[in-house]
């Protein structure tokens, strides 16, 4: 599928959510009223399903003026793994684990790049967060040289969620960060592993950061303090890689 699905009409979006569509993100218009996009909104807010409120104008264009009624929406091209599922089969293989965690990553095109790099990494994973991520759209899929059919990508209401799980399976955590003296050529990656990129702006939040094993950085010898957050996480996956050859 080369871009999203786009869908409109209120009962529509209702029932492609109750029959377990991935939706990628929901369009409403400003000032909506009644009981059934009331329904509509309940619903969104406990699948914590992404939501634009827009003109009028704006869905018009997204759906070539059909009779939205207020609401479109876009499906995603790819349907996300379940990551209990996922650790399971990857420890049950007896390979080395090895996972990627963005923290609120938000460009497609990094995500893209992310996610091919990846690919070609081995990484068992890609988790996400619902809210807050960069959409898997057609623009992520081009980039990722479509990369995003073949590795798993998962998403977890938040990071913590996650984290949790992938503590409770021994799976230790590298946060990359400038936010320590520690390198990451210093630190052991040769061991079950989940790598955690921050966002663009930010980095990984301060609390995530107190719940990894482990924070390392990359040396920057110029002038510019900080890497582009796809080319920090191929530095650290083929450092990864390196250690386990």
């Amino acid at each position: 599928m080369e871009q999203s699905t786009v869908i409109f009409g209120i009962r529509a979006i209702i029932e492609a959510i109750e029959s377990g569509s991935t939706l990628e993100k929901v369009y409403l218009q400003k000032g909506l009223r009644g009981d059934l996009f009331f329904q509509l909104d309940k619903i969104l807010k406990k699948n914590k399903i992404s939501i634009s409120v827009v003109p009028v104008e704006k869905l018009n264009r997204l759906s070539k003026h059909n009779n939205h009624q207020g609401a479109v929406a876009k499906i995603s091209p790819i349907e996300f793994a379940n990551l209990e599922q996922i650790i399971e089969n990857v420890i049950e293989s007896n390979k080395t684990p090895l996972f990627l965690v963005l923290d609120q990553l938000s460009d497609v095109r990094n995500f893209g790049a992310i996610i091919r790099t990846a690919e070609c990494t081995g990484v068992d994973a890609i988790i996400i967060q619902k809210s807050g991520s960069a959409p898997v759209n057609s623009e992520t899929i081009k980039t990722s040289a479509g990369a995003a059919f073949k590795l798993p990508i998962c998403k977890v209401d938040h990071i913590k969620d996650a984290i949790f799980q992938l503590q409770a399976a021994e799976i230790k955590l590298v946060a990359a960060t400038e936010k320590t003296e520690d390198s990451v050529y210093d630190i052991d990656l040769n061991q079950p592993l989940a790598i955690i990129m921050g966002s663009e702006h930010k980095g990984v939040s301060n609390s995530i950061l107190k719940m990894v094993d482990y924070k390392g950085k990359l040396p920057l010898l110029g002038e510019i303090d900080s890497l582009n957050v796809s080319v920090a996480c191929g530095a650290f996956l083929y450092e990864t890689i390196r250690q386990r050859m």
